[in-house]
């Protein structure tokens, strides 16, 4: 694993108004993760799991504190910016899939590539590449309904691969899925990891899953309670 920081988050925190209330769903949490890292994020519900994924893949901003990706302090940067970052550097998976429905694999993993002013040639090639990657060949065009729960998550895979990002975020993302599939989309962040040096951050409550993570964060209250490293 090459030793370039990828994450460095100092101080993070993030708090709700709810009405008069706040409310802190994360309390100055401070931590990094190298390139090529592939780590869990775990925690009971409300532990700040969600909050805390939310503002690594640049869809929220912390309240106090400063996260850089890469480098740069993203954390200040306005949404048309941090737009182009998640579409440019961070490739995000589901547990519902997010997939436009009545339209074919290769369309939904084409998707980030319209924002990225890639040719229509060139897009199909890539988007071809990502579904290959993830054992979909001769899968390509058929329609999401023709598709199983666990194709359907390879597609999301796929798409989310498309335009390399640095960074996948993967949120429960075998929630919807039977143990033997789930198993097989693990192993395919596994493989991603390994062979690809893609860093992985799986957001997960299933132990077993976590297992496969070279450092195992928990949350609790929004804090760090502890860290486990292989």
């Amino acid at each position: 694993m090459e030793n370039n920081k990828l994450i460095q988050m100092e101080n993070i925190t993030r708090i709700y108004k709810v009405g008069e209330t706040q409310v802190k769903a994360l309390g100055s949490i401070s931590y990094s993760i190298q390139q090529g890292d592939l780590v869990a994020i775990m925690g009971p519900s409300g532990s700040g799991k969600s909050t805390l994924m939310n503002i690594i893949g640049c869809l929220d901003k912390p309240t106090e504190g400063k996260y850089f990706l890469e480098g740069e302090e993203v954390s200040t940067l306005d949404n048309n910016k941090l737009a182009r970052i998640r579409n440019k550097k961070i490739g995000f998976v589901f547990q519902m899939f997010n997939l436009l429905s009545r339209t074919t694999a290769l369309e939904n993993t084409e998707l980030p590539l319209l924002y990225s002013n890639i040719p229509g040639n060139k897009a199909k090639e890539m988007a071809f590449r990502a579904l290959s990657v993830v054992g979909l060949e001769g899968r390509e065009l058929h329609k999401t309904n023709q598709l199983s729960g666990g194709e359907m998550q390879r597609v999301a895979i796929a798409r989310a691969l498309v335009n390399n990002p640095s960074l996948l975020l993967a949120d429960e993302p075998t929630g919807n899925l039977d143990t033997k599939t789930g198993a097989e989309i693990i192993d395919i962040f596994k493989k991603l990891n390994e062979e690809k040096n893609i860093t992985v951050i799986l957001v997960t409550h299933e132990h077993e899953i976590a297992q496969i993570a070279h450092k195992r964060i928990y949350l609790r209250d929004g804090e760090i309670e502890k860290e486990e490293k292989e």
